[in-house]
C-alpha cells in the first residue's frame, strides 16, 4: 500500500477523531461507552500503519459503529474512509458515489501502470465535476 494513501487515510482518521472528541466533550454521548469506543478507535490508528491489511476489518467495524452510534455526525464521516475500508462501510454510500470511487480507482491504477503522478483529491474533484455536469 502506497505511503501517500496510508498517510491520507491516517489524516482523515485524525480529523474524524477530533470530531468524536468534541462530541464527547459536549457531553452528547454516554461518557463510559464513548471512552471505550475511543480506545478502540485509537487501536485502529495505531494498527493501521503497522498492518494495513489486517486492520481492514477493525476499520470497517469502527466506521460502521461511528455511523450507528453517532448518527448526528454520520454526514461528517469522510467518504474516502468508507471507500478505503470497504466491506460493510459501502452500505453507507449511494450507488452513484460508489461508481465515482470505482472510476477514481481505475484512474489511479492507470496512472500507476504508466508511472504517472496521481493526485487523489484533484482527480476526485475532476470526476465529481464531470459527473455533476452530465446530470444537468
Amino acid at each position: 500500500m502506497a505511503d501517500a494513501t496510508l498517510d491520507h487515510q491516517l489524516g482523515l482518521l485524525a480529523h474524524l477523531r477530533s470530531i468524536l472528541v468534541a462530541l464527547g466533550e459536549a457531553e452528547q454521548v454516554p461518557e463510559e461507552s464513548h471512552a471505550l469506543f475511543m480506545e478502540r478507535f485509537d487501536e485502529l490508528v495505531e494498527q493501521l500503519p503497522q498492518d494495513p491489511i489486517e486492520s481492514q476489518y477493525l476499520g470497517q467495524d469502527i466506521l460502521c459503529q461511528v455511523i450507528q452510534r453517532y448518527p448526528q455526525i454520520a454526514h461528517l464521516v469522510p467518504r474516502d474512509l468508507l471507500w478505503f475500508f470497504a466491506g460493510d462501510c459501502l452500505h453507507f454510500m449511494p450507488d452513484d458515489e460508489i461508481e465515482l470511487y470505482q472510476a477514481l480507482e481505475e484512474r489511479r491504477y492507470e496512472a500507476e501502470q504508466n508511472d504517472e503522478p496521481f493526485d487523489w483529491n484533484q482527480e476526485k474533484q475532476l470526476l465529481a465535476m464531470s459527473t455533476q455536469g452530465s446530470k444537468h
